[in-house]
């Protein structure tokens, strides 16, 4: 039985149009080079698109090239006009035909048009991956012999922001189990000064286990003024209730969410909270730091937490790092609600946290630029990397089955409700 990779390849082999030998005799003669055979597939793939816009113009007009022109039709060829488009495989002289009136508007390649279908996505795809565009110019110069403005990169970028807004816009669930906010800091210039801003993420965790990043917003001052705007877009989106809201302590978070989403469970992200203890540390001493703080996180009740964070206050390392004894108790009131979840529930908020995971690999793309020039350079840039980083979330989270029931139990008609 073939495989489902063979499957597929048959598929496409089907679907590819078969080409007679007696043409492809009158291209191969004999031994080929590489530039050969390239300067004989961009020869034919002309040939294919003037013939294309050819047969596009004979239904326009009604008639083909040589047959009798219909009495009733005023309208006539009227030669050709060269012009240069960009494809896959580089740039290509192509004769575009004319007629009389000007009322003739090709479909393959429209007016004003300069790219030929999939050139786009390899601009957007590099773009994507963090590529300034100097980088994007020179790689398309040195591979396809192509050189194009900064403008004209801009103007295929900019078509992205459409999208953008769609996604940002789009309906989202009644009820999110989890949903984690963090902000990644980055440089935008505003008013000819370059400002450091935050982009701040919401990453939910669907009744199903799936996970969705749920918008992004950016913004050079956090407040609860700032989060009832974000809160408020979630709710006219379509969100009712919010479980479990996990957050590193942000600005005004708490109060806006009391007052757009009431019932929810505000809780300190412990792997934030464990990350920062450890920068009073060196190197050599996080890991047996991190350690010895296990035992607070992982205490089956708030009370046996709270014992266990007054024994390492007075054990060697709260004595070494007193600043991470303070840190826990600036933050216990918010660390307090995940000891009343089970053990399932707490591993979907300490373990699900992707949104750690995505900033590491914001941060890749975005350091080599040393600032973004505005507020939708970045937006544009960041949500395409997303939509790379996000590609193959289809699965539902770890154990995610045990979870569900420890949450329908803990919230009843909340949960049930939604994700029946």
């Amino acid at each position: 039985m073939p495989s489902r990779t063979k499957k597929a390849a048959a598929a496409v082999k089907a679907a590819l149009p078969s080409i007679p030998k007696e043409l492809i005799d009158q291209f191969v003669t004999g031994p080929m080079s590489a530039e050969a055979v390239n300067a004989a597939s961009m020869a034919f793939k002309k040939a294919l698109i003037e013939r294309a816009l050819g047969a596009e113009l004979s239904h326009h007009l009604g008639y083909a090239p040589g047959a009798s022109k219909p009495e009733d039709a005023s309208n006539h060829r009227n030669g050709v006009s060269g012009k240069t488009v960009l494809t896959d495989d580089g740039p290509l002289r192509v004769e575009v035909p004319r007629d009389r009136d000007g009322s003739f508007e090709p479909l393959l390649i429209p007016k004003h048009e300069r790219r030929f279908t999939g050139f786009d996505d390899k601009i957007i795809a590099m773009y994507a991956r963090g590529m300034t565009m100097r980088e994007i110019q020179g790689f398309l110069a040195e591979q396809y012999g192509t050189e194009v403005s900064p403008e004209f990169i801009s103007s295929v970028t900019d078509a992205v922001m459409a999208e953008v807004a769609s996604w940002q816009s789009r309906p989202l669930e009644p009820m999110y189990p989890v949903v984690f906010f963090d902000a990644l800091r980055v440089k935008i210039r505003e008013d000819a000064v370059v400002r450091n801003k935050a982009i701040y993420l919401a990453l939910g965790v669907q009744p199903d286990g799936t996970r969705d990043i749920l918008g992004l917003w950016i913004e050079s001052t956090e407040g609860a003024k700032f989060w009832l705007k974000v809160f408020n877009d979630l709710k006219t989106r379509g969100v009712a209730d919010i479980l479990i809201a996990v957050t590193d302590g942000l600005k005004g978070l708490g109060e806006a969410l009391g007052t757009v989403f009431p019932a929810t469970t505000l809780q300190t992200c412990l792997v934030h909270l464990i990350r920062n203890s450890l920068e009073f540390a060196s190197w050599k001493e996080r890991k047996a730091l991190a350690v010895a703080l296990k035992p607070i996180y992982t205490a089956p009740s708030a009370e046996a937490a709270a014992a266990e964070l007054n024994a390492f206050e007075r054990g060697p390392w709260g004595q070494k790092f007193p600043t991470v004894v303070a840190t826990w108790r600036r933050a216990w009131d918010r660390v307090i609600p995940f000891f009343a979840f089970p053990p399932e529930v707490r591993r979907v908020i300490y373990t699900t946290n992707a949104i750690e995971s995505i900033h590491a690999r914001l941060r890749k793309i975005i350091k080599t630029r040393g600032h973004f020039p505005s507020d939708d350079a970045a937006t544009k840039l960041i949500w395409l990397a997303l939509r790379n980083i996000t590609a193959d979330w289809g699965r539902a989270a770890k154990e995610w089955r045990a979870a569900m029931n420890q949450f329908a139990i803990a919230y009843g008609d909340r949960f049930t409700r939604s994700a029946a």
